[in-house]
């Protein structure tokens, strides 16, 4: 993923440009496969990087035929494009930037995705207004070193995956579930490292 939104900081995986240049990032796998993408240089703005979301979609199946993704904190949309193009019935991206926000309808109008939708809006209060249980994964990539967000945002989404859902989360350390109260019946079952990168995928503990 990527964020703008409450837009992450740091480690950024381009050589960022003056003047909010875009750059590109290419999506890995599906109908779009190798496809570029413009990608605005703003401040934050930090795409999962290639080999993250290959390891991401190898743990949750190549194919998202069928599946309702919401991508919380969308910034470039690396991840949610990504579930779109391997055949994601509905991806639901939330971008506060009004520019990132842009540009992911940019990039949404060349690709014809007809099964994402663009929310230029705060992702806490967008999550907190949508339906319990309807997604079958969920993006959570908030800026990095902001961990009053990150818990915010979990105790958020957690209730919106559907029983059997995952929710796949990106932060600059270690995610230790049993010191969060709001993931009590969750459990982080994949977890990785690149770099600076920290990644998990969590279900809920009857569905391991």
């Amino acid at each position: 993923m990527s964020r703008s939104s409450a837009s992450r900081s740091t480690l950024p995986t381009h050589t960022p440009s003056r003047g909010g240049k875009p750059h590109t990032i290419r999506i890995i796998g599906g109908d779009w496969k190798r496809t570029p993408l413009p990608v605005l240089d703003l401040d934050g703005l930090r795409p999962t990087p290639d080999r993250v979301r290959e390891t991401l979609f190898n743990w949750l199946g190549q194919d998202l035929s069928g599946q309702n993704c919401f991508d919380m904190f969308a910034g470039s949309g690396a991840l949610g494009f990504e579930a779109a193009s391997r055949g994601a019935a509905r991806v639901v991206m939330a971008e506060k930037s009004s520019k990132a926000a842009a540009q992911l309808r940019a990039n949404q109008a060349k690709l014809g995705a007809r099964n994402i939708e663009i929310a230029e809006a705060d992702a806490m209060r967008l999550a907190s207004g949508l339906t319990p249980g309807s997604f079958d994964v969920i993006f959570l990539d908030p800026p990095f070193g902001d961990t009053a967000l990150l818990l915010r945002a979990l105790e958020v989404c957690a209730p919106l995956a559907a029983p059997d859902g995952a929710i796949y989360v990106e932060c600059g350390d270690p995610l230790d579930t049993a010191e969060i109260a709001a993931l009590a019946d969750w459990t982080v079952v994949k977890e990785g490292k690149a770099g600076a990168v920290r990644y998990h995928l969590l279900r809920r503990r009857n569905e391991e």
